[in-house]
């Protein structure tokens, strides 16, 4: 099995061995395809610096990855790699996407707004299965805590098929022996981080990010995390869900079954395009 792995904090995070590694123990072949730079938030957005119409690679490796993994940076974000990587861009269309380990939790339905998380659910619309994971710490001390959970989350995928459905996992950042194990967990109605407006004036608006308590969700993924427990959550990517509403149907114009032209507009941001929560780059 050919294994992809990515992330959104760039080809530089350690978090990215982690995945390889585990992989590779499992006898799997691994492609290590990152962004250059770091795409947090960018959740699964299509955006990329391209030269003649070309994706640009950067010649680069993350630190202390196994020679026997291929690795190469892109100035993209992750969502438009997991989505290019579906169609073989990278010489091989991958049996499993792996996303992660990124630096800080994704609970709740913040996980919207996820980069690690986008990248999967983009190769899933696209059939490729995948994970994304992500350890509870801005600066992780324990990732070998983050492999043994991975390594669980291998095994599941090797006898399970979620289909339309993306694995995303959240580990706290505790010494092995000290994980309580790992919990099934609903997404909470909230993530680890949350946005305010802290200041508004003329012409901007100052947004403040701060961390939340856990609430009264004892079966979330975000108690559960604060609570010891490693989470995974099967998420999916947009459907068709009516919730048991019925829309109506409306009649208009009587022109029969003409056909009629649709485009898609502009798919993909490029170079000044650039969406303004991306980090400048020098290019």
């Amino acid at each position: 099995m050919h294994v992809l792995v990515t992330n959104d904090d760039g080809i530089d995070s350690p978090g990215l061995t982690v995945l390889a590694h585990a992989a590779l123990a499992a006898g799997h072949e691994v492609s290590v395809v990152a962004p250059h730079r770091q795409y947090s938030g960018a959740s699964a957005s299509l955006t990329s610096t391209e030269e003649d119409g070309h994706l640009v690679f950067v010649d680069a490796r993350p630190p202390g990855l196994d020679e026997r993994a291929s690795a190469v940076a892109v100035k993209a974000a992750p969502g438009l790699i997991g989505f290019v990587a579906s169609s073989g861009a990278f010489g091989f269309k991958p049996d499993l996407i792996m996303s992660g380990v990124n630096l800080g939790a994704n609970t709740g339905r913040a996980v919207l707004h996820s980069g690690t998380v986008g990248a999967a659910l983009s190769a899933n619309s696209h059939g490729v299965p995948g994970m994304a994971v992500s350890i509870a710490s801005a600066d992780p001390q324990h990732w070998d805590t983050a492999s043994l959970v991975v390594d669980h989350a291998l095994a599941w995928l090797a006898d399970n098929n979620p289909g339309d459905r993306v694995l995303n996992i959240n580990v706290p950042d505790v010494v092995a022996s000290e994980l309580r194990g790992i919990r099934a967990a609903e997404l909470a109605s909230f993530g680890a981080v949350q946005a305010r407006v802290k200041e508004k004036g003329h012409g901007y608006v100052q947004l403040q990010y701060s961390g939340v308590e856990p609430g009264v969700e004892p079966e979330s993924d975000h108690h559960l995390l604060t609570r010891g427990w490693a989470t995974w959550t099967l998420v999916r990517a947009p459907v068709a869900d009516s919730g048991g509403l019925q829309l109506p149907r409306i009649d208009m114009a009587d022109t029969g079954a003409k056909h009629i032209d649709v485009s898609a507009g502009t798919v993909m941001s490029r170079n000044a395009d650039a969406p303004a929560a991306e980090i400048p780059t020098d290019q």
